[in-house]
């Protein structure tokens, strides 16, 4: 995967009575956004009076922050809300690995103040962002609910969802979860927002549990390895107890009979880590350097996804498949990138092969669906959520009508009908 030569693959003090002290807050980001003050009404109030407006005018609303996944997508209709003015970290402790944060803060923001005390998201969302002046943020990637690499092996943005305020279609202010991961009784609303796409609601404000930053890393890079070894070889490895943290393997072009090279981050405890390199085998390479290409993987930078720029045919497909699935028989002879220890493959062929592929990846038991759509498609819009029976069909119709009467956020985003 060498992507050039400077990669290896190509508080303030505290609430007023200590008794009752909590959440800390940050001296740079929460001194002066304090959750219910009234910069908070004063940003809030219009858009909930547009909101508000828009249910009764059925007017159609694209929510909307930074913009880094519009790619993403049936369809984007309807006047822009932008949320970046809900911004600001309202609440973090660090030893509570709580932090409740704005809809529209930067979620580069967000990473840096948790960085500062050595924690992180450890599901690593993806940023996708094409130029300096864009900014994921936090609300787009709740609402998205897309992970990074280690998504197999942490979990995905739902399961550190906490809590989240939120505006219905009625211009109502709802909030579910709370700041603890024993809150919920009953329905947990919180987590039903986490990959919705702003259908059901505009996301104001959300509570994340957070992670240290693991102490001990390794990455092992295994070359001359075909796809079907290096499935079998993270199956094993995955019946065993060692820190596998996150793996990757494509074909190297340049060489015959599908040969290509395997990826494995190791994270976790620094005598674990140390014990599952001497075990393994591999070879190991320096982490500040494959830092940036587990980032370029993370971004859909690497050089596998950029030869489809030349291909303006091509679509990128994401196969969803269990992660013990083997090699699939794909259209073209199609070689794809694997990532989350098996489980997800990416695979660049035209919208055409569309039918090969989902009938490739439903015989396993998985689902294919388009993530980018191909640049010759003049829609620009992918294909991307294809229910899989009329029953869950209907109890997404029906949620979306709960949520949303007027039917007013985000219309035929993830449905036609919706």
């Amino acid at each position: 995967m060498s992507g050039g030569a400077e990669t290896a693959w190509g508080v303030r003090q505290s609430f007023a009575h200590p008794l009752f002290k909590k959440f800390t807050l940050l001296p740079s980001r929460v001194a002066d956004c304090c959750r219910y003050d009234a910069r908070m009404d004063f940003s809030l109030a219009p858009i909930t009076e547009r909101v508000r407006a828009a249910a009764a005018d059925q007017t159609p609303l694209r929510i909307r922050g930074g913009g880094t996944k519009d790619f993403h997508g049936l369809a984007l209709h309807g006047e822009v809300l932008d949320t970046r003015v809900l911004r600001g970290i309202v609440s973090y402790e660090p030893s509570e690995l709580v932090v409740t944060v704005r809809a529209g803060t930067p979620l580069a923001e967000l990473e840096a103040t948790l960085a500062e005390q050595g924690q992180c998201l450890p599901f690593e969302p993806p940023h996708f962002a094409k130029t300096a002046s864009d900014a994921a943020t936090v609300g787009g990637m709740v609402a998205a609910g897309l992970s990074g690499p280690a998504r197999a092996s942490v979990g995905a943005v739902r399961d550190y969802l906490l809590g989240v305020t939120l505006l219905n279609g009625k211009a109502e202010l709802l909030t579910f979860g709370g700041q603890v991961m024993k809150n919920v009784a009953g329905y947990d609303v919180s987590r039903l927002m986490a990959g919705a796409w702003g259908t059901l609601g505009l996301l104001t404000e959300v509570s994340l549990k957070v992670l240290p930053v693991a102490p001990g890393e390794a990455t092992l890079r295994f070359d001359g390895i075909n796809q079907a070894d290096a499935l079998r070889k993270l199956h094993a490895w995955g019946g065993q107890p060692l820190p596998l943290n996150a793996s990757c393997w494509l074909q190297d072009a340049a060489v015959d009979e599908g040969a290509g090279t395997l990826y494995v981050r190791l994270r976790g405890a620094v005598a674990a880590v140390e014990a599952a390199c001497k075990t393994m085998g591999g070879t190991r390479m320096d982490n500040a350097t494959v830092a940036a290409d587990w980032t370029a993987c993370r971004e859909q930078t690497l050089p596998w996804f950029a030869a489809r720029a030349a291909l303006p045919g091509h679509a990128l497909w994401r196969l969803s498949v269990p992660a013990t699935a083997p090699v699939l028989a794909l259209p073209g002879g199609a070689q794809p990138l694997v990532e989350w220890h098996g489980a997800l493959r990416w695979v660049q062929a035209p919208e055409a092969a569309g039918d090969a592929l989902r009938e490739a990846a439903r015989a396993v038991g998985g689902n294919a669906s388009v993530f980018v759509a191909a640049e010759a498609n003049k829609s620009g819009t992918s294909g991307t959520f294809e229910l899989q029976s009329k029953a869950l069909e209907q109890i997404h119709g029906r949620l979306k009508h709960s949520f949303d009467p007027a039917g007013v956020f985000n219309p035929g985003r993830m449905a036609q009908a919706w």
